[in-house]
């Protein structure tokens, strides 16, 4: 045997000390507590039930009994809690069916999206489902119609947000031009 072998073999059978890792240290920051809201175990605050919801203060919640451990619907705050009390209802907030794919959809008859937001994107699937790859088609408020590429289903945006959404101006965006925008008026489908 060589002696760079012979080395490099006695170099491997001695242990190694690993570095020295300093522990981390966390930092804790106390949160800010308003009037309004409700302390964990409070007697005098209350869940509300999805009906009496009206501003944000109304989805906090009262918390679990001090020494017990909270389940979800007592330490939930916003959109989570506002789920799943509509759900204690039988409400689906934020409407997550599946879209109709059991039929292609037409102009005169399309697949209704609704959209709480100036645009959505829509996956294609095909009819009967998973007939071709997902084809991504994005929906907005000044183009609510839009047809598939592969099977050609036509899908329509139903805006169902404020009528005075202040997010709607994109601040001098313009949509890209098609071959689309160029057709006379007369020919366009009624």
């Amino acid at each position: 045997m060589s002696v760079a072998r012979a080395a490099f073999s006695l170099a491997r059978r001695v242990p190694v000390k690993p570095a020295r890792i300093v522990p981390r240290t966390f930092a804790t920051v106390a949160a800010r507590r308003g009037k309004w809201d409700p302390k964990p175990g409070d007697p005098n605050a209350k869940l509300l039930a999805f009906d009496e919801i009206k501003s944000e203060k109304d989805l906090l919640p009262p918390g679990a009994e001090p020494g017990t451990i909270p389940t979800d619907l007592e330490q939930a705050t916003g959109l989570e809690r506002l789920e799943i009390l509509g759900k204690m209802q039988g409400i689906d907030i934020f409407d997550m069916s599946p879209l109709p794919s059991d039929r292609i959809g037409t102009f005169d008859d399309p697949i209704v999206v609704r959209s709480a937001g100036d645009e959505i994107q829509a996956g294609c699937t095909g009819s009967p489902a998973d007939s071709h790859i997902v084809k991504w088609l994005v929906l907005s408020r000044k183009r609510p119609f839009e047809r598939c590429p592969e099977c050609g289903s036509t899908y329509r945006m139903d805006y169902v947000g404020p009528p005075d959404d202040p997010h709607h101006a994109h601040h001098g965006y313009e949509e890209p031009k098609t071959m689309a925008d160029y057709v006379k008026p007369e020919y366009w489908y009624r």
